[in-house]
Protein backbone atom coordinates (compact mmCIF):
# COMPACT_ATOMS: atom_id res chain seq x y z
CA UNK A 1 0.00 0.00 0.00
CA UNK A 2 2.92 2.32 0.71
CA UNK A 3 4.27 1.75 -2.79
CA UNK A 4 0.92 2.68 -4.31
CA UNK A 5 0.86 5.91 -2.30
CA UNK A 6 4.44 6.77 -3.30
CA UNK A 7 3.70 5.94 -6.94
CA UNK A 8 0.64 8.21 -6.97
CA UNK A 9 2.56 10.96 -5.14
CA UNK A 10 5.37 10.69 -7.72
CA UNK A 11 2.93 10.96 -10.62
CA UNK A 12 1.30 13.99 -9.01
CA UNK A 13 4.71 15.63 -8.49
CA UNK A 14 5.69 15.03 -12.12
CA UNK A 15 2.37 16.48 -13.31
CA UNK A 16 2.83 19.49 -11.01
CA UNK A 17 6.34 20.12 -12.42
CA UNK A 18 4.90 19.95 -15.95
CA UNK A 19 2.07 22.31 -15.02
CA UNK A 20 3.89 25.12 -13.15
CA UNK A 21 7.61 24.59 -13.76
CA UNK A 22 10.23 22.91 -11.63
CA UNK A 23 11.09 25.91 -9.41
CA UNK A 24 7.52 26.60 -8.33
CA UNK A 25 6.85 22.88 -7.94
CA UNK A 26 9.98 22.48 -5.81
CA UNK A 27 8.94 25.35 -3.57
CA UNK A 28 5.43 23.92 -3.13
CA UNK A 29 6.69 20.37 -2.52
CA UNK A 30 9.15 21.62 0.09
CA UNK A 31 6.47 23.72 1.76
CA UNK A 32 4.45 20.52 2.23
CA UNK A 33 7.25 18.07 3.01
CA UNK A 34 9.13 20.09 5.65
CA UNK A 35 6.22 20.63 8.07
CA UNK A 36 4.93 17.10 7.46
CA UNK A 37 8.32 15.58 8.22
CA UNK A 38 8.72 17.68 11.36
CA UNK A 39 5.24 16.73 12.59
CA UNK A 40 5.90 13.03 11.98
CA UNK A 41 9.30 13.15 13.68
CA UNK A 42 7.89 14.98 16.69
CA UNK A 43 5.02 12.52 17.05
CA UNK A 44 7.39 9.55 16.78
CA UNK A 45 9.80 10.98 19.38
CA UNK A 46 7.14 12.29 21.77
CA UNK A 47 4.80 9.37 21.18
CA UNK A 48 6.12 7.46 24.15
CA UNK A 49 5.03 10.25 26.47
CA UNK A 50 1.93 11.57 24.73
CA UNK A 51 0.31 8.40 23.50
CA UNK A 52 0.34 6.19 26.59
CA UNK A 53 -3.28 7.11 26.94
CA UNK A 54 -5.23 7.16 23.64
CA UNK A 55 -7.35 10.07 24.85
CA UNK A 56 -4.28 12.23 25.55
CA UNK A 57 -2.85 11.27 22.16
CA UNK A 58 -5.99 12.23 20.24
CA UNK A 59 -6.36 15.51 22.10
CA UNK A 60 -2.68 16.47 21.64
CA UNK A 61 -2.21 15.64 17.94
CA UNK A 62 -3.99 18.65 16.46
CA UNK A 63 -2.48 21.36 18.69
CA UNK A 64 1.05 20.00 18.27
CA UNK A 65 0.58 19.74 14.49
CA UNK A 66 -0.62 23.35 14.30
CA UNK A 67 2.23 24.52 16.55
CA UNK A 68 4.88 22.70 14.53
CA UNK A 69 3.37 23.90 11.22
CA UNK A 70 3.42 27.53 12.41
CA UNK A 71 6.94 27.08 13.75
CA UNK A 72 8.23 25.69 10.46
CA UNK A 73 6.89 28.56 8.33
CA UNK A 74 10.05 30.72 8.76
CA UNK A 75 12.21 27.77 7.70
CA UNK A 76 10.08 27.17 4.60
CA UNK A 77 10.06 30.90 3.77
CA UNK A 78 13.85 31.01 4.11
CA UNK A 79 14.32 28.06 1.78
CA UNK A 80 11.88 29.52 -0.76
CA UNK A 81 13.63 32.90 -0.69
CA UNK A 82 17.00 31.13 -1.14
CA UNK A 83 15.60 29.36 -4.23
CA UNK A 84 14.32 32.70 -5.56
CA UNK A 85 17.69 34.38 -4.92
CA UNK A 86 19.58 31.64 -6.74
CA UNK A 87 17.15 31.94 -9.65
CA UNK A 88 17.42 35.73 -9.85
CA UNK A 89 21.24 35.54 -9.62
CA UNK A 90 21.25 33.36 -12.73
CA UNK A 91 18.80 35.59 -14.61
CA UNK A 92 20.81 38.75 -13.87
CA UNK A 93 24.08 37.13 -14.95
CA UNK A 94 26.22 39.03 -17.47
CA UNK A 95 26.66 35.86 -19.54
CA UNK A 96 23.00 35.92 -20.58
CA UNK A 97 22.18 37.64 -23.90
CA UNK A 98 18.65 38.85 -24.70
CA UNK A 99 17.59 38.25 -28.29
CA UNK A 100 14.43 38.64 -30.32
CA UNK A 101 13.09 35.97 -32.61
CA UNK A 102 11.74 36.98 -36.00
CA UNK A 103 9.88 34.39 -38.01
CA UNK A 104 10.67 33.81 -41.69
CA UNK A 105 7.19 34.94 -42.67
CA UNK A 106 7.68 38.38 -41.10
CA UNK A 107 11.12 38.93 -42.66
Amino acid sequence: MTYVFLYIAGIICIWWVYRVGWREALKKILSVLIPSTLIILFNVKAGRLLFKSPLVGIISILPTAIFIYRGSLPLVAGINSWIDRKTSDFVESQDVVDTEVISKEDA
